[in-house]
């Protein structure tokens, strides 16, 4: 392996971790925590000193001497993956640039099912016709949603108006005082990288609406659409033939909602939509993928994952294989 070129440890900095789907941005932050508080790269060699033979403790504000700062650039949902940015040290307070930073994503849309997410971990809203949607029409549709676009938030998230949650609304079947408002967005590049048609392993949701929350969904929403009504419009599918998912592509400005795209874009073929999956393939600078100057790769959580285990041997100038890819992979600040 080459040698640090670092000049003196210990250091501040940003670099990249390849979020798995499943758990949380904050749980991989605290993870995180565990190891470089421990480690000569971010602490004082004193501190360290201290710290031998104390258990280290996950709990936010109560680390006592092991406390480090960490942070991350924009959380990820459990459902998505890819790129999440990590700051320690002085490297926290620049993590937010990246909020608003130009963005890269790739997500798959499942047709013929809404849900109150807008993606698979929600439960099923409605059902509708999907086998009228060819690529051609989905490609046709695309233009309407590139450029600088208007996105309506989903009902179903934490968004306040009047100091109350949406999905209090929409769970309770209170009526909207008001239209949601919608926010200015740009879409810089959105295509079509996949036609999946029914081969595919994705299903929709087991878990949908009863007839009472439908009905709770319809009363809040009517204080601003007048007659709503929201019913399957087919009966589900058999395994036999699932239907038509397409995977997308596309680069957007901070504040985008991927998962309104998809379900807006499902909409506007007169069918109904929800992601399946979502990878954040770029931040800012930091990439799954680098391919041009300035760009950042990014380490993939099972090295991690391993080093919390189990550490393993060090190298020669004393570096574990964690903190190697750290150090080539990282941003000093």
């Amino acid at each position: 392996m080459p040698k640090t070129t670092l000049a003196s440890f210990p250091v501040s900095g940003l670099f990249g971790v390849v979020k798995p789907s499943g758990p949380t941005s904050m749980s991989i932050v605290n993870d995180l925590q565990q190891l470089v508080s421990r480690s000569r790269l971010f602490v004082d060699p004193e501190k360290l000193e201290k710290l031998k033979g104390k258990k280290s403790d996950k709990r936010r504000g109560k680390r006592g001497l092991d406390t480090v700062k960490i942070g991350q650039g924009g959380t990820l949902d459990p459902l998505a993956d890819g790129v999440l940015v990590i700051g320690v040290g002085k490297g926290t307070k620049k993590l937010n640039e990246f909020l608003n930073c130009t963005k890269e994503y790739r997500t798959t849309c499942l047709l013929g099912c809404e849900t109150d997410s807008y993606d698979s971990e929600g439960a099923r809203v409605r059902l509708a016709p999907w086998h009228h949607v060819t690529q051609d029409k989905v490609q046709d549709a695309l233009p309407k949603f590139t450029g600088e676009i208007k996105q309506v938030p989903p009902v179903f998230s934490a968004l306040k108006m009047d100091g109350k949650p949406l999905y209090e609304y929409a769970r309770k079947g209170i009526p909207l005082p008001r239209p949601i408002e919608a926010r200015s967005v740009t879409v810089h590049s959105l295509e079509i990288s996949d036609w999946l048609d029914s081969e595919h392993s994705f299903f929709w949701p087991e878990k949908q609406f009863s007839t009472e929350e439908k009905q709770a969904l319809e009363t809040a929403l009517k204080g601003i659409q007048g007659d709503v009504s929201i019913k399957d419009e087919v009966e589900p599918t058999s395994d036999d033939k699932r239907p038509t998912a397409f995977a997308l592509k596309m680069k957007v400005s901070g504040g985008t909602y991927v998962r309104s795209i998809v379900h807006d874009l499902a909409h506007s073929v007169d069918s109904a939509g929800h992601v399946v999956t979502l990878t954040r393939s770029r931040q800012g600078r930091f990439t799954l993928e680098p391919v041009q100057e300035g760009d950042r790769g990014c380490i993939p959580w099972a090295i991690f994952e391993k080093a919390l285990t189990d550490l393993g041997e060090v190298d020669d100038e004393g570096w574990t294989e964690w903190e190697r890819e750290v150090i080539q992979c990282m941003e000093v600040i």
